[in-house]
């Protein structure tokens, strides 16, 4: 269950016409309500949400790999509700409207896009699947969907860039040395990134991912079968530092994180700069003040921080603060159609997916991911039809208010 709770859920199916007043979980199996067990699935076209891809790749990774990818930090609270917090969020739907031409699609820095929908930066693909990023660029590529690749990415940006048919956003971990820093910068330039996103909210490493340090105790296999020289940090082994000399190197980002290292750091780039993990007006401000070309509302997912605010609730005051100058992207917890609508409703000009790309390469590989994107456009426009929005400006901060009981 990804929306209602389980007990509601049981309560409500108990006042449906099944002949018994109190359903058990058990009871809830399809094999159960619908007496015939359903049909095994062999693809990805069989599945009817995003959540649904979850357990698929939950059973087709190992612990650790699975870990990787579903830890937060702390209790995981902060991962929780990045989702969770949708539901405090309701639409206003509107009934004497045109929508004989729905038109989901937008322009992104000079980009037609068919949809508000880009794929997020997720390290270490090859965990998921043999082909790992190459595999998700295919799915963009055919999708039509941008693709931000990760600094730990598994696959080569060469790779990558032959996948996807044109060089990807490049996400940048800036690490703790300036010349390591540079490298990537020049790396992904010379390789055609027309944006680099540096991620600002990494400051803390994997050993605070306490799901994934236990996952890593039961699981069995020798890790020198996924890990160089049985390292559990594989970021500096990711093919974007080859050829580097990272030996200075002790953490993804530098201890002085200040806007003067930000007006440094914007001094190296040529092309575009994106500010990634901004959730307050004040930080949104300043990148704005010092160059970003866009911002992105983020707190990794949840992965490396336990604030317990969800990004959604972050977009009103960034987006209030940057005035439209620039735009406004956001992840975090996105699983359904409506929860891109009420994103965009609130300001954000795009929308990126993490971890179901992740469950989608898992489960089925490229065909996955490209299930994931396909899944959540339909549902956003199911909704837009819904709330009789034909276009996305259309979709404004009327559409949404704030649930009482949220």
């Amino acid at each position: 269950m990804n929306r209602l709770s389980r007990r509601a859920f049981v309560g409500a199916l108990a006042a449906l016409p099944f002949g018994r007043s109190v359903l058990s979980e058990e009871a809830l199996s399809p094999s159960v309500l619908y007496h015939r067990e359903p049909p095994p699935i062999t693809s990805a076209a069989q599945l009817l949400n995003v959540m649904d891809f979850e357990p698929l790749a939950r059973n087709a990774l190992p612990p650790a790999h699975y870990a990787f990818v579903a830890t937060g930090i702390d209790d995981d609270l902060t991962v929780v509700r990045n989702h969770a917090a949708f539901d405090h969020y309701e639409i206003r739907a509107r009934r004497f409207t045109d929508e004989t031409h729905l038109d989901p699609s937008l322009e992104v820095f000079g980009e037609r896009w068919p949809s508000p929908l880009y794929l997020s930066a997720v390290g270490s693909m090859r965990a998921f699947f043999p082909e790992g990023e190459v595999a998700v660029a295919r799915a963009a590529r055919s999708r039509k969907t941008r693709q931000m690749l990760s600094s730990t990415a598994s696959s080569p940006l060469a790779e990558v860039i032959r996948a996807g048919g044109a060089p990807p956003w490049q996400q940048l971990y800036p690490t703790d040395d300036w010349d390591v820093t540079v490298g990537l910068i020049r790396r992904a330039e010379s390789a055609g990134c027309p944006v680099i996103v540096v991620t600002l909210d990494a400051r803390v490493g994997h050993r605070f991912n306490q799901t994934l340090q236990r996952a890593m105790l039961v699981d069995s296999r020798d890790c020198r079968a996924c890990h160089v020289n049985n390292s559990h940090d594989p970021w500096l082994k990711a093919p974007l530092f080859a050829g580097l000399d990272v030996s200075r190197v002790s953490a993804l980002e530098p201890p002085d994180q200040s806007v003067a290292w930000f007006d440094r750091l914007r001094g190296q780039v040529k092309g575009k700069l994106f500010a990634k993990g901004i959730v307050t007006a004040e930080d949104a401000s300043l990148a704005l003040q010092h160059g970003a070309d866009a911002v992105v509302v983020s707190n990794h997912g949840g992965r490396n921080e336990e604030t317990l605010r969800p990004t959604i609730d972050c977009v009103p005051e960034v987006v209030a603060a940057v005035q439209g100058r620039i735009p406004v992207f956001v992840d975090g917890g996105i699983r359904r159609g409506t929860d891109v609508f009420k994103c965009l409703a609130l300001g954000a000009t795009a929308v990126g997916i993490g971890r179901p790309q992740a469950w989608g390469l898992a489960a089925f590989g490229q065909s996955g991911v490209e299930a994931v994107i396909d899944i959540l456009d339909r549902e956003l426009a199911v909704i837009m039809r819904q709330a009789g929005t034909a276009r996305l400006a259309d979709i404004t901060g009327a559409y949404v208010l704030r649930s009482e009981r949220g």
